[in-house]
C-alpha cells in the first residue's frame, strides 16, 4: 500500500474567530482546509482525515437544552455520532468536488467511529473538560440537579464538564484499513471518536465523555501504520512564550526538547498541550515524521515549507 498520511484538521479548519458557525461558513471553511490532503493525493498517498467537533457538538448541546420539554435529550456519546455523521458529510462533498476539479481519481468515505476507553479512567471521577455554553452562578443549582458537574471557567462563567479519558484502542481501525487498501481516502475519529467500553457481559456501551481529537488522532495514526501524522490549527509554528514579547516560532523539535518545553507549562492544556502530547505519543511510538502546522498553509505544511516538525532526536 502506498505511503499512509493521517491529517487532523482543527483550530479554525470549520468555524473561524468571530463567525456564527453557519453551514455556509462551515463549507467555506471546509472546502478552504483541504489543500494539504489534496497535495498528498496529488503525490500517490494515502491519507485519513480526522476532525475537530467542539463548536458543532456545544451547539447540539444547545439545542437539547432549549428542547428539553419537547424532546428526549441526547447523551454526549450521540452527539458525537451525530457531528461526525454531519461534518464528514461536508468533508467528504467538499473532497470530492475538489478531487473532481483536479482530476485526481480517488473515492470518499466516512466511518463514525468508536474507541475504546478505560470506564475506570481517573477522569472518570473527576471530570475536567469544559462543554457547552456559559451559565451564572445562580443557575449552577439548577444544573447539578440535573446530574450535570459544574465548574467555574475562570474569567468566563461556569460551564458543564465532562469526563476526558485517554483513548486506548480504535474499535473500527480493521474498516479504515481495509477502505485504504482500496483507494479510498477515510474521513474517521471525528471529534475524538464516540468513547465505548466493555461493559460485565462483554458488550460496548457508550459513555458519557469526550476524547481529545488530537490524542484520538495520533492513536489511529499509530494503529493502521501511518508513516506521516499532521495536525493543522491555526497557528503557523508551534511557539515558546505564546503572545508574549518575547515569542519565538519553532522550526524543530525533538522529543526530550519538547517535553522539556512541556513540562516547563509552555504548552497550556488548553489549546497547544493536547497537541504536542499527541505527537509525542506518535514520534515515540513509531519514530516516524510528525508536524503541526496552519491549516490555511496546508499545501506547504505537507511540503515541509512550513510548521514544526517533531523528531525523535
Amino acid at each position: 500500500m502506498a505511503k499512509i498520511a493521517v491529517i487532523a484538521l482543527g483550530g479554525n479548519a470549520l468555524i473561524q474567530d468571530g463567525q456564527k458557525g453557519t453551514i455556509a461558513e462551515q463549507f467555506a471553511n471546509t472546502r478552504m482546509s483541504l489543500d494539504g490532503a489534496v497535495e498528498l493525493l496529488r503525490s500517490g498517498c494515502s491519507v485519513v482525515l480526522t476532525h475537530g467537533n467542539g463548536p458543532q457538538a456545544g451547539f447540539e448541546m444547545i439545542k437539547n437544552e432549549n428542547s428539553e420539554k419537547e424532546t428526549p435529550p441526547l447523551p454526549l456519546g450521540v452527539i458525537d455520532a451525530e457531528t461526525q455523521g454531519s461534518i464528514g458529510y461536508m468533508i467528504a462533498q467538499s473532497l470530492m468536488n475538489r478531487l473532481k476539479k483536479e482530476n485526481i481519481d480517488r473515492k470518499v468515505a466516512v466511518v463514525i467511529t468508536q474507541v475504546m476507553v478505560d470506564e475506570n479512567d481517573p477522569s472518570i471521577k473527576n471530570p475536567t473538560k469544559f462543554v457547552g455554553k456559559f451559565y451564572k452562578e445562580n443557575e449552577v443549582d439548577t444544573l447539578l440537579k440535573k446530574g450535570w458537574a459544574v465548574k467555574h471557567d475562570v474569567g468566563r462563567g461556569y460551564r458543564r464538564v465532562v469526563p476526558s479519558p485517554e483513548p486506548i484502542a480504535i474499535v473500527e481501525k480493521d474498516a479504515i484499513v481495509s477502505l485504504l487498501e482500496k483507494g479510498y481516502v477515510v474521513i474517521a475519529v471525528g471529534g475524538g471518536g464516540i468513547p465505548v467500553y466493555y461493559d460485565s457481559k462483554g458488550n460496548l456501551e457508550g459513555l458519557d465523555a469526550v476524547i481529545d481529537k488530537d490524542k484520538a488522532s495520533a492513536l489511529l495514526a499509530e494503529e493502521i501504520g501511518a508513516d506521516e501524522f499532521y495536525i493543522m490549527t491555526a497557528v503557523k509554528k508551534v511557539c515558546v512564550n505564546y503572545r508574549k514579547a518575547n515569542e519565538q516560532e519553532l522550526d524543530e523539535l525533538t522529543l526530550n526538547e519538547a517535553r522539556k518545553l512541556f513540562l516547563e507549562g509552555q504548552f497550556p492544556a488548553g489549546s497547544m498541550g493536547p497537541k504536542i502530547e499527541a505527537m509525542l505519543r506518535f514520534v515515540e511510538n513509531t519514530g516516524r515524521k510528525a508536524i503541526i502546522g496552519s491549516v490555511e498553509l496546508g499545501h506547504d505544511v505537507v511540503k515541509g515549507d512550513s510548521g514544526t516538525l517533531i523528531k525523535r532526536e
